[in-house]
């Protein structure tokens, strides 16, 4: 979904890069979640008994829609703010979701292509490093580093949160060191699948287990998780992105509408 209008003083394309949350991805979820629909008529009864307002009193009979949603702070697409990785980082107590600056969730953004990068190697900072070297860009603070995989085109696919090449921990820690806070990916999760980490870990490799999330302890940032639409933003760099998280006080993460702002002239 994408929308043209005047913005800000100059006309933008608005593209969303957010799932939508819908009962079609329970089956195959991890953190699955549960939307129940309540329509006009089915809110007659609550009328009646909030108010003594019968379907006689109410335009048409109808009354109000509402939906009743089962989820986790974590399901569709989302940010994770400090408090999701260790209960403290760099020795102080981690931010929760609701203390996440907006500096950090409103910026400048740049795109990575990282379709190439195979699951089991995961994402190095030296395939960072080569993007941006060939991309001519280089990053400055609070830049929002989006990662794309084009694995969100499989979103619904059972196994779907395998299929993925996450960021080593080398690479989350080079783009934080730079003054990243906020870094997004196209895909389940940031890290290289469970999987891979399990089999791993239990091999005797705990050091890589959650590299990416654990990194959070040492360093604070932010991440977002289940991105979409990354190929529709037509430049790779040269846009904004504004990805803020509903305010749920002392939350590990919180569901975002992840959106990017492109130039209508860049956009075409």
């Amino acid at each position: 979904m994408s929308e043209a209008f005047s913005f800000g003083g100059r006309q933008v394309r608005v593209i969303d890069l957010s799932q939508p949350l819908s009962n079609r991805t329970t089956a195959f979820e991890p953190m699955p979640h549960e939307i129940e629909y309540v329509d006009h008529t089915a809110t007659v009864a609550v009328s009646e008994e909030k108010f003594g307002l019968g379907a006689a009193h109410w335009r048409d009979g109808l009354v109000w829609a509402h939906e009743r949603v089962t989820l986790t702070t974590h399901s569709g697409t989302h940010v994770d703010a400090p408090y999701h990785y260790a209960p403290t980082s760099g020795g102080a107590p981690a931010r929760t979701i609701e203390h996440v600056p907006f500096e950090w969730v409103m910026g400048d953004a740049v795109v990575l292509h990282m379709m190439d990068c195979e699951r089991r190697a995961g994402i190095t900072e030296a395939d960072v490093r080569r993007e941006l070297d060939r991309l001519g860009y280089a990053i400055k603070p609070c830049d929002i580093v989006l990662v794309r995989t084009d694995v969100s085109r499989r979103y619904g696919e059972p196994g779907y949160e395998m299929l993925h090449p996450g960021l080593r921990r080398d690479a989350t820690a080079w783009l934080v060191e730079q003054g990243v806070k906020l870094i997004g990916i196209d895909a389940w999760g940031i890290d290289r699948p469970f999987d891979l980490m399990v089999a791993e870990a239990l091999a005797g490799d705990t050091a890589q287990l959650w590299e990416s999330h654990k990194f959070g302890s040492e360093r604070e940032y932010c991440q977002i998780e289940k991105l979409c639409n990354l190929d529709a933003i037509p430049v790779q760099h040269g846009f904004q992105v504004i990805a803020l998280p509903v305010s749920i006080e002392a939350a590990s993460g919180a569901w975002a509408r992840v959106v990017a702002l492109c130039d209508e002239e860049a956009a075409g």
